[in-house]
Order: C-alpha cells, then structure tokens, then sequence
C-alpha cells in the first residue's frame, strides 16, 4: 500500500476516523519495528501536540506539520510493505486515541510529558537540551513545550 493511498484516504475520511490513519501511519513510519510501548509513546507524543494546539487541531495537522514527523518527510511513494506492521500501528493509533478521549486524570500514559523524540542515536538538534525523559527501544522522549 502506498502512502499517497493512505494520504488521500485521510483527506477524505470524517474525523476522527482519518485521525487514526494519520497517527497509524506515522507509528508505522517512525516506530514498526519498536515494541507496543514504543509505538504507544511515539502516538502520545502526536496527541500531546495536538491537545496544545500548537501544530495543529486534528492528528492528521499535526503529523503533516513541516519538519516535525516521517509522514511530512517521507516521499508519498513509498511503499509499506509489512501488513503486519500495519495492523499493529493501526491497533496502536486506535487505543492510544481511544485513551485520550478520557479525562486526562483516567488516562494511563507511557510517555507523561513528552511533546518530542527522536532516535537515540542521532544526532542531538538543538531542543534537545538536557537528558531525556525516558529511552524506549531507539528513541529518546523529551518535554520542551
């Protein structure tokens, strides 16, 4: 499946349905091969943004903003070749959007705080100041907002 396919299937869904195929998309672009865990925080780190305000008001904003996740970053070519990989990312996206529709005292978060990441071994850009949260698989979370 392309991701142009799954760009243009976001444009043309109701929300909040095209929220979950923005936020899958991006879990799978940046975390398929990291644990239920990791996929949860990169999700939560999407939602904590849009809950700001700051990038964006739906998920799908948010994750196309410029410069900010894979999805704005990667060729709409491309190809997602791992339908199991799929099906996690979008089993991910759902629960985590599932658990931020509760009050934010009932939701049980991986990431508290987090409003950044990037792999761990990359080179730090300059919000990347002090240690990170938390490390999961290969990516640091950090709060900078």
């Amino acid at each position: 499946m392309k991701l142009a396919f799954l760009l243009w299937l976001a444009s043309i869904l109701p929300q909040p349905a095209a929220d979950q195929v923005c936020l899958a998309s991006t879990v799978y672009l940046e975390a398929r091969s990291e644990s239920q865990i990791g996929q949860m925080a990169v999700a939560e780190v999407a939602l904590r943004r849009r809950e700001s305000g700051r990038w964006g008001s739906t998920v799908c904003d948010v994750v196309r903003s410029p410069g900010q996740f894979a999805l704005s970053t990667t060729d709409a070519e491309f190809v997602l070749r791992n339908p199991e990989a799929w099906a996690k990312a979008w089993e991910v996206a759902g629960r985590v959007i599932d658990t931020w529709s509760l009050p934010r005292a009932q939701r049980h978060l991986v990431v508290p705080h987090a409003d950044h990441f990037l792999l761990a071994d990359s080179v730090s850009p300059n919000w990347a100041k002090g240690p990170p949260l938390t490390t999961i698989g290969a990516h640091n979370f950090y709060r900078i907002n």
